[in-house]
């Protein structure tokens, strides 16, 4: 099937973005050579559903420039660019997305991409293994193997894989430390607040900051309020992470007591209805909710919209809802992720190690064809130092090594 997006005028608007980020993306231009030299996946079809903006955009023309036929489709109907969509086609990529796309249209395109037969899949969030294992089964037989970019999508997996209903080989991407120490904090930590300031035009200096989840993603978002000049809040169920949160300098309580002081809150623990009824009742009129989940059910709109008697756009991606009491609570991004939802996403120099290690994990599933167990892998341990070196060598940075006798020490000890 041929493409689906808006409008293939678009696509000068989003050669500029995709030209923009590939000049500061130097890990995956040094894979992208080397590949294209090699034609790594020359005779391979790849799908992926991705955030479809420009640094994800380039990642599937280097997948491309090393030989496959590359389909993608989007993973959130509202971090989807139009123009880029339409600069991927032009260079010759299949693409099924549109932006604000409706719930039918988004399961129809993720369909569209699977029709291609693919050889690899690279998913983010586990849509597209979920598809592979209830609607689209007759394509399992020719899967080499899937990519998974996201925390949520890596639970999804693991979920079916302790089941015993995994029926295909997994890297979890998401899990190797190039991936998750940069991509997860800083990417995260950043573009989040990139796209809660962008949307809502205010300061976040003096400001009482509630941050539920402590993981890398949540570290990232508080050190980055932090930063800001916010007073940080923590909410948490892992007690080490607690501890930690508490020795980073951050105030920790739940999240019914956080609710009363929050100026804004932003959920990032891939869990549902971490905000809810009880937590609405005791806001501040004028509170500002964001999520940085891969899915929008970490605020519960079910039980908003119950004490809701006007909702209206206050501003573009802002919704304000009047409650029965007269208190005014807004939601950003309708809940969805709010840093590709309002915003551009991770820098594109975070993506360069995230989409690196997307390439190494789609060339490791290659070469290890036929070899690999239906079970979620993490990549070895040398391909992550590879990619790290590799950054460190665009970046013209060099770094001590052991010398004979220290490494002999450590062989012994």
């Amino acid at each position: 099937m041929n493409s689906i997006i808006k409008d293939i005028n678009l696509a000068q608007a989003g050669n500029y973005k995709i030209d923009w980020v590939s000049k500061h993306m130097p890990v995956l231009n040094a894979l992208a050579e080397e590949m294209e030299q090699e034609q790594t996946f020359a005779g391979k079809k790849i799908v992926a559903t991705i955030h479809l903006e420009a640094k994800t955009a380039y990642l599937a023309l280097v997948l491309k420039r090393a030989g496959a036929e590359v389909s993608v489709t989007g993973s959130n109907p509202l971090s989807t660019q139009d123009d880029v969509c339409a600069a991927l086609v032009e260079r010759g990529v299949k693409v099924f997305a549109t932006y604000d796309c409706t719930a039918e249209e988004y399961d129809y395109y993720l369909l569209c991409a699977l029709d291609a037969e693919p050889d690899i899949l690279i998913d983010d969030g586990g849509d597209l293994v979920n598809l592979l294992h209830s609607k689209k089964r007759q394509l399992l037989a020719n899967i080499i193997g899937v990519t998974e970019e996201t925390t949520t999508g890596v639970h999804r997996h693991r979920a079916l894989e302790s089941s015993g209903q995994l029926c295909v080989p997994i890297v979890a991407v998401n899990d190797s430390y190039c991936k998750y120490l940069f991509d997860n904090r800083y990417g995260t930590g950043q573009s989040t607040w990139d796209g809660i300031m962008r949307t809502t035009n205010l300061s976040i200096a003096g400001k009482n900051v509630v941050v539920a989840g402590y993981g890398w993603c949540g570290k990232g978002v508080a050190m980055r309020a932090k930063g800001l000049g916010a007073n940080v809040t923590i909410t948490e169920i892992d007690p080490i992470k607690a501890i930690e949160a508490v020795f980073d300098g951050f105030r920790v309580m739940t999240m019914l007591e956080a609710a009363k002081i929050g100026d804004i809150f932003v959920t990032v623990t891939g869990n549902i209805d971490i905000i809810r009824a009880e937590h609405f009742a005791v806001m501040k009129s004028g509170a500002i909710l964001a999520n940085a989940g891969h899915f929008d059910v970490e605020i519960s709109k079910t039980d908003l919209n119950t004490i809701t008697i006007e909702k209206k756009i206050a501003r573009n991606n802002i919704e304000q809802y009047l409650l029965i009491d007269n208190r005014i609570i807004y939601l950003l991004a309708e809940g969805r992720l709010v840093n590709l939802a309002a915003g551009d996403g991770h820098p594109a120099e975070v993506m360069d190690l995230s989409f690196a290690m997307q390439c190494v994990a789609a060339r490791y599933l290659l070469q290890n064809a036929g070899k690999l167990e239906n079970r979620v892998y993490v990549l070895p341990r040398e391909l992550d130092l590879m990619v790290a070196r590799l950054k460190l060598a665009t970046d013209g940075i060099i770094i001590d090594n052991l010398t004979e006798k220290q490494n002999e020490y450590m062989l012994r000890a």
